[in-house]
């Protein structure tokens, strides 16, 4: 079995990447929250231009990603849960925990950070919402989260397909949580018990550093609940806020070419976790 993950892992995580990118997109057009105000040519073939750019990087920086490490440890007996005599849905389960945790204090980090804050904030400048928000992250910055998951796979030991399970989870919860649909209230309220909902993360996507200091959950809302890090709404309103941030706010910053460089241009200014709405 997991010499078929190592195999087989591109394209299983291409299949189900590609799935829920046009379930999403569809929603989108079929029912969208919100008014787009920019080129959607532009911005997807940015948004969708880095994510390609950054499997690419991840491909020549890393001789094997996070699953094939799980591999190595489980075959040299590397981490925690490789170390204790767990029945395997359970070790299951508290990888998948554990891992979305990290991703959750890694996301408050590159927040907390000012040198981080000017690789992750490549992601706050799209200013528009949607599903390609979801993959628009600096090629630095998924360098940096690569060695962070890795370091995390030797420490706790994760069951390889824990591993594999998480990164489809990671991909296709930030397309949902960032698509620019439309859900019933009702619905969201008892989605957001479990899952984060993109009317949870689009708060995290406000101009108002009071508000992009929060909700930084990927996949589980508990973090943001339990550290103090949890909106419930914008203050303007999910149709009247302003998505983005007080920089970089002109059209030209939305092509590809500006992407990349944006780490090194401009100051930090107010956003690195400077204020947070208590």
């Amino acid at each position: 079995m997991d010499q078929w993950l190592m195999q087989n892992e591109t394209e299983v995580r291409l299949g189900f990447f590609i799935g829920v990118f046009v379930l999403v997109a569809l929603w989108e057009l079929m029912a969208p929250r919100r008014s787009l105000n920019y080129s959607k040519t532009v911005r997807w073939y940015s948004n969708l231009g880095v994510a390609f750019l950054n499997s690419a990087v991840l491909r020549l920086v890393f001789p094997l990603l996070a699953t094939g490490l799980a591999v190595m440890a489980e075959q040299n007996g590397w981490g925690i849960l490789n170390n204790v005599d767990l029945p395997y849905g359970l070790s299951f389960v508290i990888a998948l925990v554990l891992m979305d945790l990290v991703i959750y204090l890694q996301h408050v980090l590159f927040h907390a950070l000012p040198l981080l804050w000017r690789f992750h904030r490549m992601h706050h400048t799209d200013l528009d919402f949607d599903v390609t928000t979801g993959a628009r992250f600096h090629p630095i910055e998924i360098i940096l989260s690569m060695v962070i998951k890795m370091m995390v796979v030797v420490a706790i030991g994760p069951p390889v397909l824990a591993v594999l399970v998480f990164e489809v989870l990671l991909n296709l919860t930030s397309m949902f949580n960032h698509g620019n649909i439309h859900l019933p209230i009702s619905l969201d309220r008892i989605l957001r018990k479990f899952v984060v909902t993109p009317d949870m993360h689009r708060v995290h996507h406000s101009t108002l550093s009071t508000e992009t200091n929060t909700n930084f959950g990927f996949n589980l809302p508990w973090w943001d609940h339990m550290f103090g890090t949890y909106c419930d709404q914008p203050e303007h309103g999910h149709e009247g806020m302003t998505i983005g941030i007080t920089q970089f706010r002109h059209s030209k910053e939305l092509h590809l070419h500006r992407l990349v460089i944006q780490p090194f241009l401009g100051s930090t200014r107010e956003y690195p976790m400077g204020q947070r709405r208590k």
